[in-house]
């Protein structure tokens, strides 16, 4: 996927959902239509009850996703689903903390979401020199575990990073949680040239991008962005039986493709 945008001259964009938010049947209809917007992989987030690196609109979607029921085995479903009901083939992505991985089983979990069409797994609160046994399973069963750097890692968790992971490397933009911004951190390609010195493994960032400039400045450095809360902020201003097609418009306009309306 990276080689393929790479060869377009544009930049990877990964947009985010929370599985069961606003409903699994929004949810469901959310998927596709960000695909036709554009997207070029996806993370479906698994909500969870203390999850440490989101900001608060991320936190939101979380607990109401679990207040709809949502758990792990749901969003594994839900990747199932869209990829075989829906024809969804760009990368899957599950985004979720160790928690809930632990409690399902960490060889279940890998086996079950390759078999539902997962290509990788993004664990916040998993420092990559705790990852053996998560890491073991991925290798085994051919799914991409990823590690976010932070501009504060150390030298060490860099090459512990670039060693471990694969798929991508996850750069988060700023110290602090995610959450949409007006400016981007200063400092980012200095922090994005840094670590591409230890690696050659395809950059994405995240944590703040949510208009096209950022889009665009981000990929002056880096192969791929991640957009969560900007989305979600875009799609909570319409009702949701207006959500699939208003994701594909706001994916088409971080893309450059369009204004949005409203």
């Amino acid at each position: 996927m990276f080689a393929r945008c790479r060869a377009e001259g544009r930049t990877a964009l990964g947009p985010f959902v929370t599985a069961g938010y606003p409903s699994m049947e929004i949810c469901e209809r959310l998927i596709p239509a960000i695909v036709e917007g554009g997207a070029d992989f996806l993370e479906i987030g698994v909500p969870f009850s203390d999850p440490l690196a989101d900001g608060t609109t991320v936190q939101r979607t979380s607990q109401k996703a679990l207040e709809n029921g949502t758990r792990l085995k749901h969003c594994i479903a839900l990747a199932r689903t869209v990829r075989e009901r829906h024809g969804v083939e760009i990368p899957l992505l599950l985004m979720g903390y160790y928690n809930p991985i632990l409690r399902y089983g960490i060889e279940r979990f890998v086996v079950d979401s390759a078999a539902a069409g997962v290509d990788g797994f993004i664990v916040p609160d998993l420092p990559a020199e705790e990852s053996d046994d998560l890491l073991a399973a991925c290798r085994m069963h051919g799914r991409d575990l990823i590690f976010l750097l932070a501009p504060t890692s150390t030298e060490r968790r860099i090459e512990d990073v670039a060693s471990r992971g694969s798929g991508f490397i996850y750069c988060v933009s700023l110290i602090g949680v995610t959450g949409a911004r007006d400016q981007l951190a200063t400092g980012l390609a200095s922090y994005l040239e840094h670590i591409r010195a230890h690696t050659t493994l395809p950059l994405a960032v995240g944590f703040g991008i949510s208009t096209p400039a950022h889009v665009r400045e981000v990929g002056e450095h880096a192969e791929g962005v991640i957009v969560a809360s900007a989305l979600i902020n875009y799609l909570d201003t319409l009702p949701e039986a207006e959500q699939p097609a208003g994701a594909t418009q706001f994916v088409r306009y971080l893309r450059g493709e369009g204004e949005l309306e409203g």
